[in-house]
């Protein structure tokens, strides 16, 4: 009964599916397992991409002593019990799921055993761990980012599944071969799942395109002739958004929504009202976050409501990108090495630093900026009423100061 995905785990690193830039040759995985080294490490990203099957690879590979423990459901007794194994052999890989949610009880159990290398940890997790995971657990791994699989890796792996022979005697042809790889979305999990169901759906183990539409329902016609349409839709749906075609960016709306992909619509808002809208009309983003609660609570079809009425606001608000423009400034200012003392007056417990607020209309003459950046602009007001304003306050401020 173990499910198609499993039997088709590479036992080698080389043998993975996607993720050249890790395991691909002469890259840093590759080169820890032919070096014979490990470190910890968190591996992150969406699910079916291949986490599990890096970790499980490494150690088969390097032939290490390894426990599997998923950070919900494995009691704290559990992790006492791998800890006593790894006391006992010098040295044990905890493969970890779910690593993201490991509560403090079991973070302070391993901390010193990471610290001193009774314990290699490969943590994984779909959230991203800069956010997620305890700073303490996340300062002794390496972080490692997988990338979405493409269609032509997903396609690569169930012909090879196909080869093998594991779903014996089973006759498929390439276009039901695409239209699995299309609908897993880049979740090879997925692929083989659907592949797996497919074959035990027929009497003779012929799969055929009118049947795996029966097992999955979704459209795929986002996809175009190159396999790109899926993040080419995600694309125009943020392009026609900014720039303010409602209709065009309802249409890209409702095939994502065919799609049911939520979170991408969530992110793609998100950014938008900041990216895209920002101090134009400052309340989207919190009015963005409202939208995305009640879609939360109505789950779909009724999210697509509170979803279009968003939109259409996103689309028709007006537009500035003047705060993320002006962040990117003085970012340039830092790579380009003007990275210079904060100005005595206002470092921590300076006696000479003047309060705001016990000054008129709660401004003081005083620099902020390091000596070497005074006058510097970064923030260029957009012209809209919102800003309009701000720049009016920038304006009271400059000849305050040559007063």
């Amino acid at each position: 009964m173990e499910p198609l995905a499993l039997k088709m785990r590479p036992k080698k690193i080389e043998d993975v599916i996607g993720q050249k830039h890790l395991v691909g040759k002469n890259e840093i995985l590759y080169n820890l397992v032919k070096n014979k080294k490990i470190f910890s490490m968190i591996l992150y990203g969406k699910p079916g991409i291949g986490k599990t099957t890096i970790a499980e690879a490494i150690c088969s590979e390097l032939g290490l002593r390894y426990r599997k423990l998923n950070a919900v459901i494995n009691t704290k007794k559990d992790f006492d019990v791998v800890i006593e194994e790894a006391k006992m052999y010098g040295n044990i890989i905890v493969v970890m799921d779910e690593i993201h949610r490991m509560n403090k009880d079991k973070q302070d159990l391993m901390l010193p055993y990471l610290e001193n290398g009774l314990i290699t940890l490969i943590g994984m997790t779909t959230s991203n761990p800069y956010h997620k995971i305890n700073p303490a657990i996340r300062s002794r791994c390496q972080i490692f980012e997988l990338r979405e699989l493409e269609f032509n890796d997903i396609k690569d792996a169930l012909n090879k599944c196909i080869g093998k022979n594991i779903l014996e005697n089973i006759e498929i042809g390439e276009e039901e071969i695409n239209h699995i790889a299309k609908c897993s979305n880049g979740d090879l999990r997925y692929a083989y799942n659907l592949l797996e169901l497919a074959y035990y759906s027929t009497s003779d183990g012929k799969v055929t395109l009118e049947l795996l539409k029966k097992i999955n329902n979704k459209p795929t016609s986002f996809y175009d002739n190159n396999e790109d349409g899926h993040y080419d839709v995600i694309s125009a749906f943020q392009k026609s958004i900014r720039g303010s075609d409602v209709n065009a960016a309802l249409y890209y709306l409702s095939i994502l929504l065919e799609a049911e992909d939520l979170d991408i619509i969530y992110r793609r808002m998100s950014v938008i009202a900041y990216e895209d809208i920002g101090l134009a009309n400052p309340n989207m983003g919190p009015r963005v976050d409202a939208c995305i609660n009640a879609c939360e609570r109505l789950g779909l079809p009724e999210a697509r409501i509170p979803l279009s009425v968003m939109v259409i606001d996103l689309a028709l608000s007006p537009k500035s990108n003047s705060a993320y423009t002006a962040l990117d400034l003085a970012t340039q200012d830092l790579n380009n090495g003007h990275t210079y003392p904060v100005p005595d007056h206002i470092k921590t417990n300076s006696k000479d630093y003047k309060y705001p607020h016990n000054y008129p209309n709660n401004w003081v003459n005083q620099e902020y900026l390091p000596a070497k950046l005074k006058n510097r602009k970064y923030y260029i007001p957009q012209n809209n009423k919102y800003e309009n304003q701000l720049e009016r306050v920038i304006t009271k401020i400059e000849q305050n100061k040559s007063h």
